[in-house]
């Protein structure tokens, strides 16, 4: 991973990335809820990053980034309702399969998990910051 070992600030920064696009994947989704398309091939899928941990043996420490993002969950439902612009030539839409609730729950755990990095950093800075006042 480079010449100089991992610090805590670049750990921490990286994992809060990963986590903003977690967030930022879960916004998606959740705006996407309901919403209809002609065709399973076009209606939206739920998405979910992959994340990938490296560790990195000068620090000693392990590092997390986003691999990939990948379509998650179930399939869409189809739907008769031939009112709707959306409709095939049969009357059917496909609407997308998000789980709202779950949506929810990964948003709180994603906020949360980010608060944690947060804090990690402050720490951090405090102890370096006390640290370097034991030196005057």
């Amino acid at each position: 991973m480079g010449d100089k070992p991992l610090s805590i600030f670049q750990v921490s920064g990286r994992a809060m990335s990963a986590q903003l696009v977690r967030m930022n994947t879960t916004a998606s989704n959740l705006a996407n809820a309901g919403t209809v398309a002609s065709s399973a091939e076009t209606a939206y899928r739920t998405i979910k990053p992959v994340f990938r941990t490296k560790f990195d043996e000068q620090s000693g420490m392990a590092t997390v980034d986003v691999e990939r993002v990948v379509t998650a969950g179930a399939d869409p439902t189809k739907r008769y309702d031939p009112g709707n612009p959306m409709a095939d030539k049969d009357g059917n839409v496909w609407e997308s399969a998000v789980d709202e609730t779950r949506e929810l729950v990964d948003m709180l755990e994603t906020a949360r998990s980010y608060q944690n990095n947060v804090e990690v950093m402050q720490t951090a800075k405090s102890l370096i910051l006390d640290t370097l006042k034991l030196g005057r």
